[in-house]
């Protein structure tokens, strides 16, 4: 993170925009707030929450944060954009280390409870004969 509270350098950032979409050369809309889509994204990552827990005062609505992830990734954005950083140097710091994301504690891998064992009904007791002691 830098002093600006950014998760991306500029050096990083000059780096990564070339691979995303949205861009003047592209065709299709050009998006005016790449960077700050892709800080939510990695935002989002970093802190191990829902969608929406992204902070709408610094990201904007967290749907539109959403539709957006969604749409590149249904495009297949992110595997190009994960192939290419993989590749270069000084871009991999941009990956979220697994150790960071936080998993429900179902997900821990505890034994589950099981039911204890079948009782015999009180009628059923009742009605066998009597056990020797």
């Amino acid at each position: 993170m830098n002093k600006d509270r950014s998760m991306l350098t500029d050096e990083q950032w000059g780096r990564l925009s070339p691979l995303l979409p949205g861009q003047e050369h592209s065709p299709g809309t050009t998006a005016r707030d790449t960077r700050l889509f892709v800080e939510a994204v990695l935002w989002r990552a970093r802190c191990g929450v829902s969608w929406r827990d992204l902070p709408a005062e610094r990201f904007g609505p967290w749907h539109t944060v959403y539709a957006r992830f969604r749409r590149w990734r249904q495009a297949g954005v992110w595997p190009h954009v994960l192939a290419q950083v993989q590749n270069a140097s000084g871009l991999h710091r941009l990956l979220v280390d697994s150790t960071a994301v936080r998993a429900h504690q179902v997900a821990a891998g505890a034994k589950k409870k099981t039911a204890p064992a079948a009782r015999r009904s009180g009628a059923a007791a009742a009605a066998s004969p009597p056990s020797s002691t």
